[in-house]
């Protein structure tokens, strides 16, 4: 197998014959060369109000829908706020905001704001349900630096099936004072959601996304639900975030043409410096944000490489951008980002993660009424990633953690920011500087897990809780029946 652009792979079984049945079945064959026909939909930005007592607050319904996934084809789909994804909500570090979720789906969801720091209790885990037509409305205030996050349901067992159908949005986080980088929202800082799935010739969802090794490794791949896409630019330089949003497939993103462009973020935030690349990988659940320089006039596709993952498979077009014949000056990408370090004093816990077959960690399948792990607020800790089969990835919630090395050998430049999920290539182990966040709960858990959705849907997931330095050894591993816990 040849290396790969993020990470050095051990041998992985090659797709077809890992997959099985329901990876790549119930389409057509794989899309073809695209036409770059239909304009890019850019999700709306999500409105909000300031309530008396300073609070913002946000609206998302989750409901059903259809949409013309393929054009003249409608889906049945899910939405919040309409019928396929979810608004785009923007906040910024030092706001409180308070998120009114309503679920008009007719069956319980959640929903969970991956890659936030914040309490458990409004986590969004699987221990939060929302009943059919009950609200619920978490509030919190913002801490973190400025990151692009997102959401989406977190329901055990339906995940899969619900984020397949729809159901997923960006959390965009600004600060106040930080560098200056393109952020004209849908005009010079865009947000690309790449999410691959099985249409059939009339245009319906196939394929079952909890069968098979993988569960979804789709036929066609939409961009913010846009399917054959361009992006018209206006200006020299661009920021593309972009969300890995698909259930299992992995991205090897560059241009067709081979042009350089920067890495200025991962998942949690900003990289300390600018990284200079021609290609990037994100397992699905991973966000990087880019800036790419234009040319006027010029049009470019950008593309997802074939690599030697058994989630990944084949040359993909993904998006075509078209210049316009005159472009408005943008200012240079500042040599410092961000100050943001990520390390572990000496002597610091290490803890261990086997990942077995697609349904258990260290041999146990997630039991919901079960504490894995305990941590102390504040802790630095390093997490051992051990996978010892095909490939996974690994998301931690409420966590910022900085990738150390992946069977011994240093992640990238690009890949050294602040991140909450990781590719875990087949065969390998990928070593964690976790930095755990202040909020405590011995009774409310936090979640970490595969965010392949099939294998955290049969098990791949364990839970954690946050305390009170010296007292994790009092704190039961047995959760009690709380009012809202789903046992």
């Amino acid at each position: 197998m040849r290396r790969r652009t993020f990470f050095t792979l051990a041998a992985v079984p090659a797709l077809l014959t890992a997959c099985g049945p329901g990876d790549l079945s119930g389409g057509p064959e794989p899309q073809a060369k695209l036409s770059f026909r239909n304009r890019l939909r850019i999700p709306p930005l999500a409105p909000s109000t300031v309530d008396k007592d300073g609070v913002r607050r946000f609206e998302l319904t989750m409901q059903r829908g259809r949409t013309e996934l393929l054009p003249g084809k409608p889906t049945d789909t899910y939405g919040f706020n309409g019928s396929y994804l979810g608004p785009t909500v923007r906040a910024r570090r030092g706001e409180t905001v308070r998120m009114v979720v309503r679920n008009e789906l007719g069956e319980q969801s959640t929903v969970h704001w991956h890659g936030m720091r914040l309490p458990a209790r409004m986590d969004g885990g699987p221990h939060l349900p929302i009943a059919p037509g009950a609200t619920w409305s978490p509030q919190w205030t913002i801490t973190q630096p400025a990151a692009t996050s997102w959401y989406h349901p977190h329901p055990h067992g339906a995940t899969a099936m619900h984020v397949y159908r729809g159901l997923a949005g960006l959390f965009l986080l600004d600060e106040p004072g930080g560098p200056t980088l393109p952020s004209a929202y849908g005009v010079d800082d865009v947000p690309l959601i790449l999410q691959d799935k099985n249409l059939a010739a009339d245009g319906s969802l196939a394929g079952d996304p909890l069968k098979g090794t993988f569960g979804i490794l789709g036929n066609t791949v939409l961009v913010n639900g846009t399917y054959d896409p361009y992006l018209a630019v206006e200006s020299r330089r661009v920021r593309l975030r972009i969300l890995n949003g698909s259930n299992a497939r992995m991205y090897d993103i560059r241009f067709a043409d081979r042009r350089r462009f920067h890495v200025i973020a991962n998942d949690a935030g900003l990289l300390n410096a600018p990284v200079e690349v021609d290609q990037v990988s994100l397992s699905p659940g991973e966000r990087a944000e880019i800036v790419a320089e234009f040319a006027p006039g010029e049009q470019v596709v950008l593309r997802s490489i074939g690599g030697s993952a058994d989630i990944d498979a084949g040359d993909l077009d993904l998006l075509k951008i078209v210049a316009a014949k005159q472009l408005k000056a943008s200012p240079p990408l500042p040599d410092r980002l961000a100050d943001r370090h990520i390390d572990v004093p000496a002597g610091a816990k290490v803890r261990r993660f086997k990942l077995n077959g697609h349904d258990s960690i260290n041999g146990q399948e997630m039991d919901m009424t079960r504490i894995d792990e305990v941590v102390a607020a504040g802790a630095r800790e390093i997490w051992e990633i051990v996978n010892n089969v095909y490939s996974h990835n690994f998301h931690i919630h409420e966590v910022a953690f900085r990738v150390l090395d992946v069977d011994g050998a240093p992640p990238p430049a690009y890949a050294t920011g602040p991140k909450d999920t990781v590719f875990v290539p087949g065969k390998s182990t990928v070593r964690l500087a976790v930095e755990f966040g202040q909020d405590t709960d011995p009774n409310w858990p936090y979640m970490y897990h595969c965010h392949i959705l099939r294998h955290e849907d049969s098990g791949m997931m364990g839970q954690f809780v946050v305390v009170p330095p010296g007292t994790e050894s009092v704190v039961p591993r047995v959760l009690g029946a709380h009012a809202g816990h789903s046992m």
